[in-house]
């Protein structure tokens, strides 16, 4: 008798476990069988790609990456990621946004994160990102349950490829015990941030290949409208010139942009130095080892520190960047164009650091006379629809532009002081060190090559000149030679 109840318990024990991938299986067949009836969110080129990989993934749920652990040089280890929701398609995209998110003690994020990113998200963006979530905590019915959530919430996502959620099994994992107390960091605190690390590491490594570039986001944060179309806008302006990290929030592990290609030793090097330091300072290291010396953070920052709660114990985290804009597609396009001015310049604060967009750039000359200018003269011809310029600083505000104007130019000629417009017209005057222009192309008749700023009288004060932001009629890309 008592064998038969163990039987009958075990045969109760195997229905459940069958059961499971049975009805998740039901569950995305169902919603992929609806998306094709509804048409509205996957390209026709997509849909066959998506039936493809849902019969693939019928018979396949794990994904293999090779990855060499830097820490032991004797071999590699092949890590075989679970597909918990979607499967990415073949067609390699724009953008990856990969979200690393464990339990907490109070409060969940994950949801109203996924949510700010497709809904601050235009369809043609839509088209160009997919999202990565690796859910890096080994509660199995943490993970369960928060699956179905995310199932249920974004399946029009998950089946069009633009979401996926995977995890790195445990067993993947190096030891987390005994680890380097530096710092003299709580044991507590150490196995936290290195296991952090590695959840990272092992995000950024099956990253590699979905897209051009990455963006690295925590699992509690708020996206500005239309942060995708920001984005290009500044790699764009960033073509030519070398660069390992982008910047657009001032925050930890938020909104840090890399190039795909670098996600490899990017990955290797947190897995490598796991246990010495948080992964924001690691993060650091590996930009200064590439040589890149400076930050390259860029205003109005794209992502907003929204949780109250900290992952690490629960513990508050009220961090919030005052740099941030809901609206930040109001970033300028500044068309390439060659820059020069006759003050005095001070130091290393070059006249390219007011066309800049980097934060915390400013141009810095000495006392500027009547008839002094700063003249910015475009590769090519330019329809400019708004002109702002912004001169003084926080913690200098005497050091403005107290009696200028603003003029466009247009036919430019060589001359032995360079290139410069033969005729201008003035746009307007400086008022307390600042002006704005709107509807500049129906004020003028003419396609503009040259932005001129006038001193039209002697000041006593230095002068910086810390933004000039210039709008244009057509994507600055287009703009480029």
């Amino acid at each position: 008798m008592r064998l038969t109840w163990k039987s009958m318990d075990k045969m109760r024990c195997f229905r459940k476990r069958s059961l499971f991938p049975f009805l998740s299986f039901l569950i995305v067949f169902l919603l992929f069988f609806n998306l094709f009836m509804d048409g509205g969110y996957v390209l026709e080129a997509e849909k066959t790609q998506a039936a493809e990989m849902l019969m693939h993934s019928a018979n396949s749920e794990r994904y293999v990456h090779t990855f060499r652990d830097r820490s032991n040089f004797s071999g590699t280890i092949n890590v075989t990621y679970r597909y918990l929701a979607g499967i990415p398609l073949p067609r390699k995209k724009y953008l990856t946004i990969g979200l690393s998110s464990v339990k907490r003690k109070k409060g969940n994020y994950l949801l109203e994160t996924i949510k700010s990113i497709f809904d601050q998200s235009s369809y043609e963006e839509l088209k160009e990102i997919v999202v990565v979530v690796h859910l890096a905590d080994f509660d199995v019915i943490w993970c369960e349950n928060l699956v179905q959530e995310i199932t249920r919430k974004f399946a029009h996502h998950i089946i069009a490829g633009r979401l996926l959620v995977i995890q790195a099994p445990k067993e993947y994992y190096p030891s987390l015990e005994g680890l380097k107390r530096n710092y003299n960091d709580p044991e507590d605190r150490v196995r936290f941030r290195s296991k952090q690390n590695v959840d990272y590491a092992f995000l950024l490594n099956f990253c590699t290949n979905l897209s051009d570039f990455y963006m690295m986001l925590e699992d509690d944060v708020r996206c500005s409208r239309n942060f995708l179309t920001a984005l290009k806008k500044v790699i764009t302006s960033r073509e030519g010139s070398y660069w390992v990290t982008l910047e657009f929030s001032k925050l930890g592990y938020i909104g840090k942009l890399y190039n795909s290609r670098d996600l490899p030793r990017l990955a290797h090097f947190l897995l490598m130095f796991y246990q010495e330091m948080p992964c924001d300072w690691l993060l650091i290291h590996f930009r200064g080892l590439l040589a890149q010396k400076d930050v390259i953070r860029f205003k109005p920052s794209l992502f907003q520190h929204m949780g109250y709660y900290s992952s690490y114990k629960g513990a508050e985290n009220k961090l919030k960047d005052d740099d941030f804009e809901e609206d930040s597609v109001d970033i300028p396009d500044n068309p390439p164009a060659s820059i020069y001015t006759n003050i005095n310049i001070f130091e290393t604060y070059d006249t390219s650091k007011a066309y800049s967009s980097i934060a915390d750039e400013y141009f810095w000359g000495k006392p500027p006379c009547t008839g002094d200018f700063f003249m910015i003269i475009f590769n090519k011809p330019a329809k400019i629809s708004r002109i702002k310029i912004v001169t003084g600083s926080d913690d200098r505000q005497n050091d403005m532009l107290h009696h200028g104007a603003l003029e466009v130019g247009q036919r430019s000629v060589d001359t032995k002081h360079g290139r410069q417009c033969t005729s201008y017209i003035t746009l307007g005057e400086f008022k307390g060190g600042h002006i704005e222009v709107n509807n500049v192309d129906h004020k003028i008749g003419f396609d503009i090559e040259c932005v001129r700023i006038v001193v039209t009288a002697n000041q006593r004060e230095w002068l910086i000149i810390r933004t000039i932001s210039l709008w244009t009629m057509q994507p600055a890309s287009q703009l480029k030679e």
